[in-house]
């Protein structure tokens, strides 16, 4: 027996496959063929309009205020870089020498 078919077996054995059969992982699914619609839903009638679904509007609306709460205080946040300080320190450091 060759190192690599060993190595095959071992690895089958031990995920519980096998080259023939029916794989774990992967399923056949429930639709025979896509019908060409996205999330393989026909659209509506003409003239109406698609129904919300429950878990919808409270998605929309927190998705919504997350990204304006994060957008003021990420903005408004303090600039605590050492760069910063260091520029402050050196200015304080000028007005003192031009004041002795």
């Amino acid at each position: 027996m060759s190192f690599s078919s060993t190595l095959r077996h071992r690895l089958f054995s031990r995920f519980g496959s096998t080259h023939a059969g029916p794989s774990r992982w992967k399923s056949p699914g429930h639709q025979e063929k896509p019908n060409g619609y996205l999330f393989n839903r026909t659209p509506p009638p003409p003239g109406q309009s698609r129904n919300w679904e429950d878990w919808e509007l409270p998605c929309y609306v927190t998705s919504f205020l997350t990204v304006v709460i994060l957008g003021v205080g990420l903005n408004a946040k303090p600039d605590l870089t050492i760069e910063t300080w260091a520029h402050q320190k050196a200015l304080e450091r000028l007005e003192m020498e031009k004041s002795e």
